[in-house]
């Protein structure tokens, strides 16, 4: 199954969900899913082979940092023994290469990450703990090595496709956390220079579970109103400037870009497809963007499917409050060289952050502020990035 027909599954299942109007239950797309953190030791020999021949470069040492995370950003349980799941790895720190030229020392560093499509399967073997095996696509990208004069690096770009294997142990601490202890590997390519990649880590699991009834009854009962529909047009502007956007992207919690867009307008639509009785909502949507460019005031456009996760912090009489984070939409792209910045490929991801207001008496009315963000998540050799300023959004709720 292809990344691009989980989300459609994903959206699909959704849908029915929200027909059905049962959005105090999760969707069924996401019951027995869960997500994965895990932090351990990477370990890949880098040495001077990995280093092109070039004259007036003399290498002195490479530093190879171990500290690495890995995130399973979605998986799903088909049954007890069997489920998919798709990762994202990379160290914490960058190998850095030092090296002598002109009679002086500089130092350049090697970027990676290991984005994973796998099947997991799992047996019991004792009354919490189990014994799984992983087995799956790897897709490892390489960008590194400062360009020096004349185009030259020192070591080259690489993206590439490859197997990616594990396994490890899990204990069931209680119906919503797993407790790991698990290690992954990927082969070496020679063909790119690229050393083998193993990593050892210990880590959790957390485990969405369908909603038992009595709780749906009890936050159905509460009475705070949550919008189904709501469809937006929205509009962009430097008027302010990139503060925000730097802002956030120094703290960081979201991220900035090279190539920068000056102004544009969106049209949104989005479905709440669950929410809790307070404070937590989830919401598909679809929308498609057009933006010219800061500096040379190119013209693209975007079209994005995309998740919305949604924190309803304040509740009163004439107004609803909520900030919202909206991370790794698929995205299509119509230009991939803006403002003579190469921005990868035309398959890129959506993030989105801002706070929001629902008001009137039903909630039909609403408000928002963001800030935006295109990339590829490295899963391609160029990732600058695209920074999109500070939005307005126009809503209606029905």
């Amino acid at each position: 199954m292809k990344i691009k027909d989980i989300f459609i599954y994903l959206f699909f299942c959704s849908t029915i969900s929200f027909a059905q109007d049962k959005r105090f239950q999760l969707p069924i797309a996401l019951q027995k899913s869960y997500f994965e953190v895990n932090v351990g030791s990477i370990n890949y020999n880098f040495t001077q082979s990995q280093l092109e021949s070039l004259p007036d470069y003399e290498f002195q040492s490479v530093e190879v940092p171990h500290t690495a995370v890995r995130l399973v950003l979605f998986g799903h349980k088909f049954n007890n023994y069997l489920s998919a799941q798709i990762s994202y790895m990379r160290p914490v720190s960058w190998v850095n290469y030092k090296y002598l030229t002109s009679g002086t020392t500089q130092s350049t560093s090697v970027w990676m990450n290991i984005a994973g499509l796998t099947i997991k399967g799992q047996i019991p073997i004792a009354k919490k703990i189990h014994v799984f095996g992983e087995l799956g696509l790897g897709i490892i990208t390489r960008l590194g090595g400062a360009n020096l004069r004349n185009g030259d690096v020192l070591v080259k770009k690489a993206n590439y496709s490859s197997f990616l294997f594990g396994g490890g142990f899990k204990y069931n601490l209680n119906p919503k956390i797993d407790l790991l202890l698990s290690s992954v590997f990927s082969p070496e390519k020679a063909a790119f220079r690229q050393p083998a990649i193993s990593f050892v880590s210990t880590g959790f699991s957390y485990n969405l579970n369908p909603i038992r009834e009595e709780k749906i009854q009890e936050a159905k009962k509460v009475g705070y109103k949550h919008p189904k529909q709501l469809f937006q047009i929205g509009y962009s502007s430097t008027i302010i400037g990139y503060g925000i956007n730097n802002l956030f992207s120094k703290i960081p919690i979201f991220w900035g870009g090279e190539a920068e867009v000056n102004r544009g307008i969106s049209f949104d639509y989005r479905q709440n497809v669950f929410n809790t009785a307070k404070y937590f909502s989830l919401d598909w949507g679809v929308g498609a963007s057009f933006f010219m460019s800061n500096i040379k005031e190119e013209s693209f456009y975007t079209i994005a499917a995309y998740p919305v996760f949604r924190f309803n912090f304040l509740h009163t009489k004439p107004f609803d409050t909520y900030v919202y984070y909206s991370i790794a939409g698929p995205s299509f792209i119509s230009k991939k060289v803006i403002d003579d910045v190469d921005t990868g490929e035309k398959f890129t991801f959506q993030d989105n952050m801002g706070l929001g207001f629902y008001f009137g008496e039903d909630r039909k009315s609403n408000v928002e502020f963001k800030i935006g963000h295109y990339s590829n998540g490295n899963i391609f050799t160029q990732n600058p990035g695209v920074k999109i300023p500070f939005s307005v959004n126009l809503g209606y709720a029905f």
